[in-house]
């Protein structure tokens, strides 16, 4: 369904919100893979910490990973969520401009509040939950809203069907809620409101923690994605799903196993043994659904795969799709006990992360906005279409370079740490594994600088389309919206 064809006079779409959104995706993005590359630095080189706590790893490090899933990521979410639900439900956002408003600079209020919050080390230290209370109970604020426009709006279609797309997001919305809320129940416990304890403990808390920390992953980074995957692709192929009785038995699919794999990171801990049993068991069930979608996404391209000669933002799509079927191949090989015994706490659990988070997260948003920004500013196309195309093959070599060292890293680190003499002694010491990852790290942060100059050339090429890029026709031309 075409946007421009549903838009009517009485209910004009807001697209406002959603080009702020834009703008913030990629202010963000460019943030987090900077941020990326400075602390993969200071893992091969130390001395760029700078001998400072504010820039120190320790601090730079969950500015790197908030910047990249909830400023990046969730920027994205929003951008295209507001986007997709109006054209397919042929209506305007429910609320209204001013609620819109709230909901765009609410959320930005919280990736500032968060981020600075880590740079002073103010942090509950919990893996992608780290913001203090009172930031906590401010994104829950800006969430409910967000439910209350993206619902409402369903409410209020004209379009009967509710495309699958809005089932994905909006199965996104509401789980990361409930996942947020009970994840992050603690006690404030200084005065200014700096410093707080979970309600948990023990293993019961790391398990409410991993219960969040996976399913953040399955929701947050995948559920919502798959929205993009499931309308994004289709239009830009200009082919209808492959088969939307399959797009249904994988969102079904999908939510059901994912709530209860979390248990897989928590192997060969104080969690009882049938606990961690069930995790590994729902992660092995989940590579059916996730395969599913994924044959799904590629299959829509059937009769037009000759478009990716030609079309590189449809490459940006389809390479993704074909990141998440590996990343979610590789996910639950490494949730089996005997296989975690060797990749736990190693850098092959940190390249799996970003052949997930750069492969399929930044691939599948970069390739929507590129769709966006011509739309949404009524542009006849985009500046560069060969911009296009260098971008993805720097960002494609780049994360090659980075899951491939990360890879080989990860291995033998996993293999030196259970290498034991004749003797029965640890064949190395942890300072020789750690020597031994020096050329790998310097490898992935070459591979994140490829990264972050893809980047850059998307952000100048938008930059270009929005500003010297011919009206569309029949359409006025727009000025750069202020985000």
């Amino acid at each position: 369904m075409d946007g421009k064809a549903l838009a009517s006079p009485a209910a004009p779409y807001n697209d406002d919100v959603i080009r702020a959104f834009t703008i913030a995706t990629m202010f963000w993005g460019v943030v987090a893979f900077l941020v990326g590359v400075v602390i993969a630095l200071q893992l091969a080189f130390p001395v760029f910490n700078l001998g400072l706590e504010w820039t120190s790893f320790g601090r730079l490090r969950p500015v790197h990973t908030s910047a990249a899933i909830f400023a990046f990521g969730g920027n994205a979410l929003f951008a295209t969520s507001l986007y997709v639900v109006q054209r397919t439900c042929r209506a305007s956002l429910f609320g209204g401009p001013a609620v819109a408003s709230f909901l765009f600079w609410g959320y930005q209020l919280f990736i500032v509040l968060a981020a600075s919050g880590y740079v002073l080390g103010i942090t509950e230290g919990r893996e992608y939950a780290e913001p203090e209370w009172y930031t906590d109970l401010w994104l829950t604020l800006v969430w409910v809203v967000y439910l209350v426009v993206f619902a409402g709006t369903i409410l209020k279609r004209r379009e009967p069907h509710i495309y699958v797309a809005n089932w994905f997001y909006l199965a996104f919305i509401v789980t990361i809620a409930i996942l947020h809320i009970v994840n992050n129940l603690s006690l404030p416990v200084s005065f200014f409101g700096t410093k707080s304890y979970s309600l948990f403990s023990g293993v019961q808390d790391a398990l409410t923690q991993w219960w969040y920390g996976h399913n953040a992953v399955g929701f947050f980074l995948t559920a919502g994605f798959l929205g993009i995957m499931y309308y994004f692709v289709p239009k830009q192929a200009d082919r209808p799903v492959y088969s939307y009785r399959l797009s249904i038995v994988h969102f079904w699919s999908l939510i059901f196993l994912y709530i209860w794999a979390g248990p897989h990171h928590l192997h060969y801990t104080a969690l009882p043994d049938w606990a961690q049993t069930l995790g590994m068991t729902f992660s092995i069930m989940l590579w059916m659904p996730s395969w599913g979608g994924m044959i799904n996404g590629l299959m829509t391209l059937s009769g037009a795969w000759d478009k990716l000669r030609t079309d590189p933002v449809l490459r940006f799509l389809v390479t993704s799709v074909a990141f998440y079927g590996m990343s979610t191949f590789e996910g639950p090989l490494m949730s089996i006990r005997q296989v975690n015994a060797l990749s736990h706490y190693t850098d092959w659990t940190i390249g799996h992360v970003h052949s997930g988070a750069l492969g399929w997260v930044a691939f599948v948003s970069f390739g929507a906005v590129y769709f966006l920004v011509p739309r949404l500013w009524h542009r006849e196309g985009l500046y560069s279409l060969k911009l296009v195309s260098y971008h993805f093959w720097i960002a494609t070599i780049g994360i090659l370079l980075y899951i491939t060292a990360m890879w080989v890293s990860g291995i033998m680190q996993g293999l030196m740490w259970r290498s034991y003499d004749e003797l029965g002694f640890l064949q190395y010491s942890f300072i020789e594994t750690v020597a031994a990852m020096h050329p790998f790290y310097i490898i992935r942060m070459l591979g994140g600088a490829l990264f972050l100059l893809g980047a850059l050339i998307m952000v100048y090429n938008l930059r270009m389309t929005v500003k010297y890029g011919p009206a569309a026709t029949g359409q006025p031309a727009l000025a750069p919206a202020r985000a």
